[in-house]
């Protein structure tokens, strides 16, 4: 039996993860993901701030009810109403989790709380107190405990043990830590809570790309608990990857004996998952889950690969969950296989959204030889993406013809034009108009059809679904208007449409973040940590 100590991965991707701009969730989407973190084995998932707003409530609430083999946590601060909203959303769960947190540092003491260190202390063992009259399950975090007076961290943390803590969670909110810094302030903490059963946490964001390195640090100093992110996804650079985390204590058994519970076969399908519903694609060189993090270009690697994968890779593809012949559906495939593999995508439809999806996979195969797990997303979208105020109907458009440089061959020039057609709440409409190309025409028809002159398009990706000459083209874009960004990805194998699918998807995000700002008290803060 093995004697490592178990360090727990608390997942913030549905809290924290969601503060990236644009990441907004529906509940669907969030209960997609939580589903496929249950699967992947984290140990809490944290669903969300129920004070933000009644939706809020509602979506952690049914994630607390549905999930068995998690804990569940909601954050809150150290006020009696966020406890309130908090365990009314929590009540349901098997394992419910109060997480309740307040700022430490002296610059957020006194330009944002404007408390002293007495008033902090007071609401700590406050709010500690009013937790653990619900549940044993309390987690005390010190907001921005890394630029905190270490004196004053330590008492701050033994007020929330006195009052009923388990779990003490050091946030380097704003990623400014380094790791020998960080062990130093860890070790602090272990020492005021001595033989009691107290556990202290890690919470790294990624500003100066240190937030992996951190964790480990921690971890390396005592800390048996981290929270993390999918992709490292989160507020302004990131939390802590997930998987990386994940595999380096995986790889490296040897400078960190402990050990998790996540099933990594399961990461990378759980990274495509967030990346898709989120929009936030994952950088090519990202470690771990990067399309080129098992890649290998350079003859000397090609070389030394082909006698022993080892020479050039520390862990192997399988390990992850990404297989090494991503050709897994083809024309000849039938239901219960595209149900299974689109479960295991994190996918799971009831037997009217298999055969829709079955329709549409078999007519993909009759335009493409080699069906990858990319070009299944697309059909499960109708019935997994956010309720539609706006609909792509039909596209029209034609390109422009330049001059050839280095022929003398005089081409006639065209201006790049677009008709399209969008259905806005169930009522068609279509509009002309013209650009330097056929995608600027299509976005501007767009924007007159739904009466967004003040719109911008932010970024603008334009990539293969899968490999082969048939492959689908994927847009994903960024647009803002009034400093609302939202992102939206469409695919097609006609790259210009794909451009529309994209933009109208945004603009179904930014309507369904208008709706939740909308229900938001003004009472409630942001859930930065």
């Amino acid at each position: 039996m093995s004697t490592q100590e178990h360090v727990r991965i608390f997942d913030t991707t549905l809290r924290d993860g969601e503060q990236s701009p644009g990441a907004t969730m529906t509940l669907e989407e969030k209960l997609r993901i939580a589903r496929m973190l249950e699967k992947l084995g984290v140990d809490v998932i944290e669903a969300g701030f129920p004070a933000a707003s009644p939706g809020e409530i509602e979506s952690v609430r049914r994630i607390a009810e549905e999930i068995e083999g998690c804990e569940i946590a909601g954050l809150c601060r150290t006020r009696i109403g966020d406890i309130k909203a908090a365990w009314q959303a929590l009540s349901g769960a098997r394992r419910p989790r109060l997480h309740t947190f307040i700022a430490t540092s002296k610059l957020h003491m006194e330009h944002k709380l404007k408390l002293s260190e007495a008033d902090v202390l007071g609401e700590i063992t406050r709010g500690v107190s009013a937790c653990r009259e619900l549940t044993a399950n309390v987690e005390f975090s010190a907001e921005d405990s890394t630029r905190s007076d270490l004196g004053f961290l330590r008492e701050a943390c033994a007020a929330a043990i006195e009052a009923g803590a388990s779990v003490i969670n050091l946030p380097d909110t704003v990623g400014y830590t380094t790791p020998d810094e960080y062990k130093t302030i860890v070790r602090a903490i272990l020492e005021i809570i001595g033989k009691r059963e107290v556990m202290v946490s890690t919470h790294c964001h990624n500003d100066l790309g240190l937030a992996v390195a951190n964790s480990l640090a921690a971890i390396s100093a005592g800390a048996r608990q981290v929270e993390c992110c999918v992709n490292g996804i989160g507020e302004r650079a990131g939390n802590a990857a997930l998987e990386e985390v994940v595999m380096a204590l995986r790889v490296r058994p040897g400078l960190f004996p402990v050990s998790t519970r996540v099933v990594t076969e399961h990461l990378y399908p759980t990274s495509r998952l967030v990346s898709e519903i989120t929009g936030l694609n994952v950088q090519p060189n990202k470690a771990i889950v990067g399309r080129n993090a098992f890649a290998h270009e350079a003859g000397i690697h090609q070389h030394g690969m082909l006698q022993n994968r080892r020479t050039y890779e520390i862990m192997e593809p399988q390990q992850i969950g990404l297989p090494t012949n991503n050709i897994v559906l083809g024309k000849h495939s039938g239901r219960a296989a595209l149900r299974d593999r689109l479960s295991s995508l994190g996918y799971d439809l009831d037997d009217q959204q298999l055969s829709r999806a079955f329709d549409s996979f078999k007519r993909l195969c009759d335009k493409k030889k080699t069906i990858y797990d990319e070009d299944l997303y697309p059909l499960v979208a109708d019935d997994f993406d956010l309720d539609e105020t706006y609909k792509l109907v039909e596209v029209e458009f034609k390109g422009g013809s330049v001059e050839v440089p280095g022929t003398a061959r005089v081409q006639h020039e065209v201006t790049p034009w677009a008709r399209v057609t969008v259905a806005i709440a169930g009522r068609a409409a279509t509009h002309e108009a013209s650009g330097d190309g056929p995608v600027e025409a299509v976005v501007e028809a767009i924007k007159a059809l739904v009466d967004k002159p003040e719109l911008k398009l932010k970024d603008f990706e334009l990539s293969a679904v899968s490999g082969g000459a048939d492959a689908q083209g994927k847009v994903s874009l960024t647009i803002e208007e009034g400093g609302l960004v939202s992102r939206g990805q469409g695919r097609h194998t006609d790259v210009v449409v794909a451009s529309a699918l994209a933009l109208v998807n945004a603009l179904n995000q930014q309507t369904y973040q208008k709706q939740l700002q909308a229900r938001r008290s003004s009472e409630a803060p942001g859930a930065a940590k």
